[in-house]
């Protein structure tokens, strides 16, 4: 019986291999928006494109980072300025991709604009907090994406959503883990939403990866930031020895990411020239092994694993 289900498995592995090796056809004439290219992921990822032959619609946050992506780029790619929690600006870079697009439509949108902090235990924090990071992280890429749907459905092309690990097992408290779950239903109400107008949706979910938003000094200083204007009480309850510890678990975090950025923008780019596309893509060994099986334990297990976790830091 175990021989049978070893080969049923083998089977199936194999026919989503030969599947997925198909790819889409005159990718050269193709034009794919991504937001977030000043660093990390988008960055990468519009090199990456556009060495691939794709014509890159590149968003930066900063004249900066839209000039220092061009100097690495072909004369191909073009960079417009966008800021997600603008809707002045979210309507600029529309009215620019359409211009530049055409009767083509867009043939891919990468929503990959994202910020991490403020992190911190709920109760240390303001509704402003929140909002910050949602603002970006969440409702950026919905309205971007809504602004941006009618040229993707033109093309029938694709919406690559970046989430995360954290939008399925949420280790932390702050707007970033419940910005990424946020991330996850709208894909999955999109997905089914444009899916006969032949639109394919994407939700790719890395787990944890040296990247600009996952920076050490970053995160501890905005945690130290949320200590210090919290109430006396608050202090009281949670005591200098949880900071302590806090601080301790933040430092280890770099040992635990990846330097090789590139497992996530593969997963991006074969969401984008595959024929078939795959719904979710976990970059990672640590998105594969540890945090996508932990989504699917009884929630009581995955929080006692949470809190050994913790524990070991204390």
């Amino acid at each position: 019986m175990w021989l049978y289900l070893a080969a049923l498995v083998g089977l199936y592995y194999l026919l989503r291999w030969y599947r997925e090796r198909h790819v889409v056809s005159q990718l050269r004439d193709k034009y794919v928006f991504i937001t977030g290219c000043d660093s990390g992921f988008g960055k990468l990822l519009a090199r990456q494109l556009d060495l691939r032959g794709l014509r890159v619609l590149a968003a930066c946050l900063t004249e900066k980072g839209a000039e220092l992506l061009k100097n690495q780029t072909s004369d191909r790619l073009e960079t417009v300025i966008l800021d997600v929690t603008k809707t002045e600006s979210i309507a600029a870079a529309t009215q620019w991709v359409k211009e530049h697009t055409g009767d083509r439509g867009l043939w891919g949108l990468v929503n990959n604009a994202g910020i991490s902090v403020p992190v911190a235990p709920n109760e240390w924090l303001t509704k402003q907090d929140f909002m910050n990071v949602l603002n970006v992280n969440l409702l950026g890429v919905i309205e971007v994406t809504v602004s941006l749907l009618p040229l993707v459905r033109k093309a029938r092309g694709r919406v690559v959503n970046v989430a995360s690990v954290l939008g399925r097992v949420s280790l932390f408290g702050g707007g970033y883990c419940i910005s990424k779950y946020g991330v996850e239903a709208f894909s999955d109400s999109l997905r089914r939403e444009v899916s006969h107008f032949g639109v394919k949706v994407a939700i790719i979910e890395p787990g944890y990866f040296n990247t600009a938003i996952a920076s050490t000094e970053m995160i501890s200083g905005a945690l130290q930031e949320t200590w210090d204007r919290a109430s006396p009480e608050v202090k009281e309850a949670y005591g200098d020895k949880f900071l302590a510890s806090a601080m301790k678990s933040i430092g280890l975090l770099k040992k635990q990411c990846s330097k090789d950025l590139s497992l996530v923008t593969d997963c991006m780019e074969h969401a984008l020239t595959a024929c078939h596309p795959r719904t979710r893509y976990s970059a990672g060994w640590d998105a594969k092994f540890i945090y996508l099986p932990m989504s699917y334990m009884p929630t009581f297990l995955s929080d006692a694993l949470i809190s050994w976790g913790f524990a070991k830091v204390l």
